[in-house]
């Protein structure tokens, strides 16, 4: 198994550390892996002047996966907008082909309490966002500032969305559903966006070889309001760059704490970057006070798709399990009567119950 280690920057380097002893338990059991580092965002920028230099370009096409910390810092603020950080992300992204954007929110039974909702509407929650990754406004051209003809300034976006683009991402989200509850929740804003229109038309139309799916739509406002309001009606959603990204983040709060929101961006052959949700939290970095079991369940999610081993994910998932259950927990999810731990303590206590 080739992996690419991508720490980052921020709590990124904290974080990986984590997640890369954990790996280390499975190499030490007999599981056969291949690590190389690489910088990604700002660190990137520091050493080579971009944020997805060829260095790691060359480190990741390689690759059979890649894991990820995060990316960012207000250092880096001031710089053109293609030197950023956050375009390295959104490079590594286009330049794989990592189209299917995976993002679980599951309520742990030991974590109801640390949700700012109440117990009984989040428990048991297990919810997977499918967002589209390569698309929409985010790459749409043109896009710009410009003045315009009354000498006014303005800035444009481009929405825009292909037909195999809207039919590829389906077929991930109506898979996936078959192999869990049998619904899946298209999410749009079809009333106002011909964009979203289209993509409707065309998720009706893969829903045809997916009989065995209840296929439901949702306006993105309502879907937001939903998620809040009712979440376990929730099974599967599908959507849009834009719309997925806002929503995935909403989600990952009724767990708790996105500190334990794993996913994976997947390619068109299970080639995947796997990377907590969070960002890279430039005030408690360097501080080891990060929560790494986002990261470290965004391992278990690597090698349940990309290697399909599912055994070894679930290993890495009931150790979480017990640790929480011992009542150990970071600050981000800490309650009265529990065990605060500091990130690298909390990489001891999953190791331990590996």
């Amino acid at each position: 198994m080739k992996i690419a280690v991508l720490p980052g920057d921020g709590i990124g380097v904290e974080i990986v550390k984590q997640a890369l002893r954990v790996l280390e338990v499975l190499r030490s059991d007999g599981l056969k892996l291949e690590l190389e580092q690489a910088p990604l965002g700002g660190a990137a920028y520091d050493q080579y002047g971009a944020p997805y230099p060829e260095f790691t370009q060359k480190i990741c096409r390689a690759a059979d996966a890649v894991l990820l910390g995060a990316v960012g810092g207000p250092q880096y603020d001031t710089l053109d907008f293609q030197l950023r950080p956050e375009r390295g992300l959104l490079g590594i992204r286009k330049d794989l082909g990592l189209f299917a954007n995976l993002r679980p929110a599951v309520l742990f039974p030991e974590l109801a309490n640390a949700s700012t909702l109440k117990p009984e509407v989040v428990a048991g929650l297990d919810i997977m966002i499918v967002r589209e990754l390569t698309g929409d406004i985010y790459f749409g051209q043109p896009r710009g500032t410009r003045t315009n003809d009354q000498g006014v300034r303005e800035a444009f976006n481009t929405m825009i969305y292909s037909e195999p683009e809207i039919r590829r991402i389906a077929h991930v989200g109506f898979g996936l559903a078959m192999k869990r509850g049998r619904k899946l929740c298209s999410v749009d804003k079809a009333n106002v966006l011909e964009c979203t229109g289209f993509w409707k038309e065309i998720v009706i139309d893969v829903a045809k070889e997916y009989p065995q799916v209840a296929l439901s739509h949702m306006y993105v406002d309502n879907a937001a309001m939903q998620l809040v309001r009712n979440p376990k009606q929730f099974d599967v959603i599908v959507t849009g760059n834009l719309f997925g990204d806002i929503l995935s983040d909403e989600a990952s709060m009724l767990t708790g704490s996105i500190g334990m929101l794993a996913s994976a961006s997947l390619d068109a052959n299970n080639k995947g970057l796997y990377e907590p949700a969070h960002g890279s939290a430039p005030d408690i970095a360097g501080k080891n006070l990060a929560n790494p079991l986002a990261t470290i369940l965004s391992v278990a999610m690597m090698l349940r798709y990309t290697f399909n081993n599912e055994a070894a994910g679930s290993r890495i998932e009931a150790a979480v399990k017990k640790v929480l259950g011992a009542g150990c927990r970071t600050a981000d999810i800490f309650e009265p009567g529990m065990q605060k731990l500091s990130c690298s303590e909390m990489g001891d206590a999953v190791v331990k119950a590996m």
